[in-house]
């Protein structure tokens, strides 16, 4: 049947796209700056030729009009904390000499200065960098950025629509800053940051932008009275501004929910929707309300959060129900692709069949065009298309990777004794302190350590076939001995191999399972100039053998103290893929939990005693509603025991979280029933320490002394300090010294600084300690 057409032609749209370039081209220049390589006319040459080629794609594959300001050198929600004149004080003096520079440092600290702290942007595994705020704060605008990048739009001949953090989401995602009380509410300075934003809107209207998009995902979360209230009056005071451009409030991630009847009666020009998270609940919310008359509202029915196409004929369903309900419906993804890979066609290796179930940024562009296309024209207009998706969907359906019986019968088997270890925590630790005789305040790492150039250029020279597996093999060992003695030079207790042969924490362990496919040039952004590339999580997930256990054991055989087996857990490997969409996520977790466990029993069985389970994204992956988070996080942990719960009670399992808000899932940490858990805690000033005493939790816990996202080296005054604060929420039998996350990213130099420093502190604080503190 074909649909109706639209009343007026429906436009094609995306809220933001992946900054990167096809090479990570920004990556290579900003690094370049930092090592004083490129300079800073460079770096600038470089973003303006990446936005170009951006804005002219999206263009010329007919979206109309592109979006402007989401471009960001390191993280857009830094970027609104300059433009709303939020410089902690103590960069103040940095971003007034250089504000290239002292951008760097609010995100990356220097020797002398820390950073803003990292944390989530909801549950995503994109990291913002946190806005610090007081009654103090004075707020100035400063719209340089998003003014220039609207008049590059401009003058390309491109229809700009300025990208803004909401003033709300950005007042929200804001913390105290240090010194100002905890209780402090920076929604209470909301009255104070509308003139700001006025101001704002005010200067790309003069600079030639018909529509500005405000992003309000804070909005998709729950909401007390008084939040919502403070968004009415928000978007009633700029929406009534004479001097402004037309507002497009957008919102994802989600349902809105209450918010969405807020918005709805506001006096702004359209809404965005996520029509993809949110399920039936925001087209049925929007009915209820009314619909959006007289407004615009864009449809986001494409998901921009994963990579599997779109059903072309359940969107078209959705949009022709949306055309009744507002003035004017346009199409775009249900949020912004930043958080998806640029462009499928570059994958070479993965079948092609299997490629065409697979749509990254670019291809997500193409299939809003196509949307949009066939909700103006009707379906005639897209026969072909609406044909050729049709098949790609039924093949992904019947294809034989998506099954596998075996599996699927192994999980169906599984028991609630699986998941419980044999013995209670406490009958454990004392097993484990027997059987391991660790000091008070045992010093261990995350696990990784510098990724070196020499490395990277081994893993290329292999694949090049340059070197072959036995030359690769021998520079492995030559790695792992180094790291290994350096750690007993320095003197930690528990050690670890330092994972050279890993190029990522969840992709090493996907090309080694069955289910998941890799990807090339599948770069998604994480944080500044971290990029990663998730694997592909598209059928059933089994391990054909052993995955780590030769490296660990070879690390153990250079030393009489304890090495840690280094495993990541089955919630982060579903978080940081692209997951499945056509079954439950917790009966995949299911399935890669037990790929896990065979691997944790092997392990064991060849000699390892502490075997580490890495859960980072537990917090991350948590449902944005409360009403949810039971259900998620009764399979999240149950996944986490059923991966751990085989071993015997004098093997200690370790768990590691990183840059999440974990008070509000400190009982799920404590369900886990993990030995020891490790926890970033530097930047947050042992916050977690505070929330773990204030369960009550009873294990031992290592919240970290070392910020490793920064490029500086604590001194061992600092890092006592830390532990000290530490103390007073954990007791000293309790308390494991380490650093808030993996190595990796950090060099050499700093490295061996900051843990011999961490080590020290550590003896020093033992020193202190009475007698009876064991």
């Amino acid at each position: 049947m074909t649909a109706k057409p639209a009343a007026a032609a429906a436009r094609a749209t995306v809220y933001g796209y992946p900054r990167q370039g096809p090479n990570r081209e920004l990556k290579k220049a900003i690094e370049g700056y930092w090592k004083g390589r490129v300079d800073a006319a460079a770096l600038r040459e470089t973003a303006a030729e990446l936005r170009r080629g951006t804005w002219q794609q999206l263009a010329e594959a007919g979206v109309h009009d592109v979006p402007t300001g989401d471009f960001s050198y390191y993280d857009h929600v830094l970027d609104t904390s300059v433009m709303v004149g939020a410089v902690p004080g103590r960069h103040r003096a940095a971003v007034d000499a250089d504000a290239l520079d002292g951008y760097f440092a609010m995100a990356r600290g220097t020797q002398d200065v820390a950073p803003l702290e990292m944390t989530k942007w909801f549950d995503t595994n994109y990291h913002y960098l946190v806005p610090e705020l007081g009654p103090d704060t004075v707020f100035t605008a400063d719209s340089a950025k998003q003014v220039a990048e609207c008049a590059e739009a401009l003058a390309l001949g491109h229809t700009p629509r300025p990208v803004l953090v909401g003033p709300v989401t950005y007042l929200l995602l804001a913390k105290p800053a240090p010194g100002v009380a905890a209780d402090f509410e920076p929604l209470t300075l909301l009255d104070r940051l509308l003139p700001v934003y006025a101001e704002v809107l005010a200067d790309l209207r003069a600079a030639g932008a018909a529509w500005v998009q405000l992003d309000e995902p804070a909005l998709v979360q729950d909401r007390t009275p008084a939040e919502l209230n403070a968004a009415a009056r928000a978007y009633r005071e700029l929406g009534g501004l004479a001097d402004r451009p037309k507002l497009l409030v957008a919102s994802y991630f989600g349902r809105l929910g209450e918010a969405l009847t807020v918005l709805a009666k506001a006096p702004v020009d359209g809404l965005a929707l996520d029509f993809t998270e949110s399920g039936a609940g925001n087209l049925d919310d929007l009915a209820a309300a009314g619909g959006l008359p007289g407004k615009r509202l864009v449809a986001g029915v494409v998901n921009g959060r994963n990579i599997w196409i779109n059903d072309y004929e359940k969107s078209l369903a959705t949009l022709g129900t949306l055309l009744g309900l507002a003035d004017r419906v346009d199409v775009s993804a249900s949020c912004s692709l930043l958080h998806v890979p640029l462009d499928a066609d570059a994958e070479r290796d993965i079948d092609p069949q299997i490629a065409r179930w697979l749509a990254f940024a670019r291809q997500k562009t193409e299939e809003i065009v196509v949307l949009a296309r066939g909700l103006t024209g009707g379906t005639d207009t897209i026969a072909a298309e609406l044909a050729a998706n049709r098949a790609d969907l039924a093949s992904r359906a019947g294809a034989a990777l998506t099954r596998d019986p075996a599996v699927r019968a192994r999980t169906a088997a599984v028991t609630d004794a699986d998941g419980r270890r044999s013995q209670p925590y406490t009958e454990r630790s004392a097993a484990q302190r027997a059987h391991l005789g660790l000091p008070l305040l045992p010093t261990t790492t995350i696990g990784s350590f510098p990724q070196t150039t020499e490395l990277r250029t081994a893993r290329a020279d292999l694949r090049a076939g340059r070197i072959d597996e036995a030359g690769y093999e021998e520079r492995i060992k030559d790695e792992i001995r180094e790291v290994l003695s350096f750690q007993e030079k320095a003197g930690l207790d528990v050690l670890v191999h330092g994972e050279p042969e890993r190029n990522d924490m969840v992709q090493y362990f996907a090309e080694q399972l069955t289910g998941y496919l890799a990807t090339q040039h599948g770069w998604v952004q994480s944080y500044g100039t971290r990029y990663v590339r998730p694997p592909v999580l598209a059928g059933d997930i089994s391990r054909p053998e052993p995955m780590t256990v030769r490296w660990t054991t070879y690390a153990q055989s250079l030393t009489a103290r304890p090495v840690k087996g280094m495993l990541t857990g089955p919630v982060t490997m579903l978080a940081w893929s692209f997951v499945r969409d056509d079954q439950p996520l917790g009966d995949t977790a299911r399935q890669v939990a037990l790929a896990l466990r065979d691997e944790v029993n092997d392990l064991e069985a060849s000699g390892t005693s502490v075997i580490q389970v890495d859960e980072p994204a537990l917090r991350e992956t948590l449902p944005l509603r409360a009403a949810e988070h039971a259900a998620y996080l009764e399979w999240a942990t149950e996944s986490f025991r059923l991966a751990t719960g085989g071993v015997r009670p004098d093997t200690q399992i370790h768990t590691h979280m990183c840059y999440a808000e974990f008070g509000d899932i400190v009982q799920a940490i404590d369900d886990l029933d993990a030995d020891v858990i490790s926890l970033e805690a530097a930047r947050s000033h042992m916050q977690v320490a505070r929330e773990l005493a204030a369960h009550g939790y009873p294990r031992e816990a290592g919240p970290g002394v070392y910020d490793i996202h920064s490029l500086r080296i604590p001194s061992t005054e600092e890092a006592a300090a830390l532990l000290r604060k530490g103390l007073e929420a954990i007791p000293a039998s309790r308390l494991w010294v380490n650093p808030d996350c993996g190595l990796k990213t950090r060099g050499w130099p700093e490295t061996r600084a900051s843990l011999e420093n961490l080590v020290a502190a550590a003896r020093e604080i033992r020193a202190e300690l009475p007698t009876e503190a064991a």
